[in-house]
């Protein structure tokens, strides 16, 4: 009887003591999102006991984010500095051999490679000397296999003679007048002869990113892409991707990304080339053949095979990527997974045998870890083979696929919406061996995708102590009915310390893209645990256009900006409403940026429903921002052809016009907050603009957010958080008494009259 009650005790003082801690922890400010350790990039040693990843710390008042390289051994341990690396330094990479590790750093004015000696007894490094010296500055290196060279990027004059082994000098010089010069020129005009002349958020200029090998031992560097095909120079490989290349097991080929087009502003049609390392004579060899990109070469471990992600459909930059299988002794490309519907976003080769691939793909606001097996089988014929798919069903969004050389784990990133990016270890163990069984078991008809619930541990706590204090409720997923009869999903997080007993304002939050995605991430820009940190209700749709549902929802959107996806996000609205009685539907506000500044745009001009809007760098104008952007691949898909097209033409069959939020200006009566950046170079400042000026010639209530110093994304720590407090203030301005409206007042629901 004594130990009962010792048990009722025990049980009641732990219960209180949880209840206790629930209640002191607090709501997120914007301070405690900048004082979270931000997890970088990653690299394994190839006996798979280190791990290494820079960490990125954020210090508010001297409005600065700078990375530190750190090491860690996988079987446990306190994480430490990379003892010969300064802060800045990035892109760690270790050895084949795991007697050394590369990283790019700028302690000598100006990014160059670095290597050093490896201890992987202790995780000590040591006798750091810079590798190359290139007036052009050295970025994205990595080893080759056999360790005897890096290869890394440098963007140079394409004019300038080729550096090549064993004469480095003559064109390296050639580069560094040519930047002498212009940094010393009083002029700053440029003249433009071909489009993407800017792209993002800079002046693309007279350089181009180039692919170079450099010897670790003698230093001689030589530029592998030194020739263009065409009159227009390109990048090798294609920026934005990093290094874009692999490099085969025997250290004899590589391959890279090239864009091979006459103009790049127009097409998406990126390449897979090959280049012969063994013969300094030899050429790029183009060995992909799909209209649209092609990306991300990853050679198998037996050499056999090369593979890559690939889109079908020309100039379509949200086609769906596949996994395109090169066998490169019979130069033949079959494509795997025919009946996936979903992108396969990132990969990585299983461990020694080649037989097995893993792979990253979005569904229904995850970001799952999948595991296709027996390869051979995926390329076979005969109907009664098949390769199975292992989806390892945890919730959350994972990246930077690891696998461990035993096969026994899989390290990879994960972040979750209420939690930022740390390194975990999955259980892989059963891949090859439980997925060979199930497949020799069930003959030809087994199920496609086998769900398996792999044990996971975190290996990285880079923000365990801060999380521990935060209120950060539980993101909720419901699935409401289209007004076609599409099935949608939707996500609802209820404010810190919720009553039900009482009424919540609403902040509607509508993704960019258009396609992307709202789920299950982190992030430091739109952070939907932040938005609903100071009392809302944070409603987000995945309307038509999303991905994560199959193509066919990704197309959607495609010709149809105003159309299905505004209906689905009216009608995912309207679910809430009518299933969360907390939801206060006379104080919401929609915010939205890139494409969900369209729709904000959209919204303002066709629905009366919302109480304020926010609008980041959203299109106003369509054919104002055809002529304005860079990519104009994306508006001549997503808007059926050019404007002169359409010339002489009705509305009604002119897209840019038709679905132009300018057109609806005379409807405008929301208060709207826009924010758009000077160096955004996707939707032109001149689309804020626009906006702000029509707004304010109409007498709506308005304000306008102008940073001359940011881009399409708000990136500087005291930027963000002026953007924050901004919008966060105009929310609470026109969702609290100024914005509430008396009981029985009609919200409007639909299009106006």
């Amino acid at each position: 009887m004594r130990r009962f009650w010792l048990f009722v005790f025990f049980a009641g003082f732990f219960a209180t003591f949880l209840t206790t801690q629930a209640q002191t922890k607090r709501p997120m400010t914007f301070e405690d999102m900048m004082h979270m350790k931000r997890l970088g990039g990653t690299a394994l040693s190839a006996d798979g006991k280190w791990l290494a990843y820079s960490v990125t710390t954020v210090d508010l008042e001297k409005n600065t984010k700078t990375p530190e390289l750190w090491v860690q051994a996988i079987a446990g341990g306190e994480p430490v500095k990379l003892s010969v690396a300064q802060p800045g330094d990035d892109g760690l990479e270790f050895a084949p051999d795991g007697k050394r590790v590369l990283f790019v750093s700028g302690r000598e004015g100006g990014g160059q490679v670095w290597v050093a000696d490896f201890d992987g007894a202790t995780g000590m490094t040591s006798n750091a000397k810079r590798l190359t010296s290139i007036a052009t500055e050295a970025d994205n290196a990595k080893w080759s296999p056999d360790g005897k060279f890096v290869v890394f990027t440098s963007a140079v004059y394409p004019d300038c003679a080729p550096i090549t082994l064993g004469d480095a000098k003559t064109g390296d010089q050639c580069n560094a007048d040519r930047d002498k010069a212009k940094a010393e020129s009083k002029v700053k005009a440029q003249i433009f002869t071909h489009l993407m002349y800017r792209h993002w958020n800079h002046f693309t200029g007279d350089k181009r990113s180039h692919l170079f090998l450099v010897e670790v031992e003698s230093g001689k560097i030589r530029d592998l892409t030194p020739n263009d095909t065409h009159d227009v120079p390109t990048d090798y490989p294609t920026d934005p991707l990093g290094c874009g290349c692999a490099i085969s097991p025997d250290s004899k080929e590589i391959a890279f990304v090239k864009k091979d087009v006459p103009e790049e502003a127009v097409s998406t049609n990126s390449d897979i080339f090959t280049l012969d390392l063994t013969n300094p004579d030899a050429k790029p060899v183009k060995v992909s053949t799909a209209l649209g990109g092609d990306m991300s070469p990853a050679y198998s471990p037996d050499g056999k095979w090369l593979a890559w992600r690939s889109q079908e459909r020309a100039a379509y930059e949200s086609d769906k990527f596949r996994l395109a299988l090169y066998d490169r002794g019979a130069k033949a490309i079959k494509y795997l997974l025919p009946k996936f519907e979903n992108w396969v976003d990132e990969f990585a080769w299983g461990p020694e045998n080649s037989h097995a691939i893993y792979f990253t793909s979005g569904e229904h606001g995850e970001e799952r870890i999948y595991a296709l097996d027996q390869i051979d089988s995926a390329l076979n014929s005969q109907p009664s083979r098949w390769a199975p798919i292992m989806r390892l069903a945890k919730s959350g969004e994972y990246s930077g696929l690891h696998p461990m050389s035993d096969g026994k784990l899989l390290i990879a990133t994960k972040m979750a919406v209420a939690s930022p990016s740390e390194i975990v270890a999955v259980d892989s163990s059963g891949i090859g061996h439980t997925l060979r069984s199930i497949a020799m078991g069930q003959g030809a008809s087994p199920p496609e995708i086998v769900d398996e619930l792999a044990k996971e541990s975190h290996i990285t706590h880079l923000n365990d102590a801060r999380l521990a204090q935060l209120d950060l409720p539980k993101m909720e997923s419901f699935w409401f009915t289209a007004a076609d009869g599409t099935k949608e999903q939707g996500f609802i997080i209820r404010p810190p310390g919720f009553d039900a007993a009482k009424k919540y304002p609403v902040k509607f939050l509508i993704h960019g893209g258009p396609q992307g995605a709202w789920g299950d991430a982190w992030s430091y820009r739109w952070n939907a645990e932040l938005f609903a940190a100071n009392g809302y209700v944070v409603v987000m749709i995945n309307p038509g256009g999303s991905t994560g549902y199959g193509q066919a929802f990704v197309d959607r959107v495609n010709g149809d900006w105003g159309g299905k996806p505004f209906s689905d996000l009216m009608t995912g609205l309207d679910y809430a409403e009518q299933h969360y009685p907390f939801i206060d539907k006379n104080r919401e506000c929609a915010l939205g940026a890139s494409y969900g500044g369209y729709m904000a745009n959209w919204v303002l001009g066709h629905t009366n429903r919302f109480k304020c809007i926010v609008s980041h760098d959203g299109m106003f104008d369509a054919e104002s921002a055809f002529g304005s952007t860079e990519e104009d691949w994306f508006n001549i898909w997503e808007f059926k052809g050019s404007p002169w097209d359409y010339y002489g033409k009705p509305d009604s069959e002119n897209p840019f016009r038709k679905w132009s939020p300018s057109l609806a200006a005379k409807n405008f009566k929301t208060p709207t907050l826009v924010v758009h950046s000077q160096l955004d170079y996707r939707l032109d400042v001149s689309e804020g603009f626009q906006l702000f000026d029509t707004l304010q010639m109409l007498g709506v209530p308005s304000k306008m957010l102008y940073f001359p110093d940011e881009g399409h994304w708000v990136l500087k720590p005291q930027n963000s958080q002026l953007w924050w407090k901004t919008v966060n203030d105009w929310v609470d301005e026109w969702t609290g008494d100024k914005g509430t409206k008396k009981q029985g007042d009609k919200v409007t629901r639909g299009p106006f009259d």
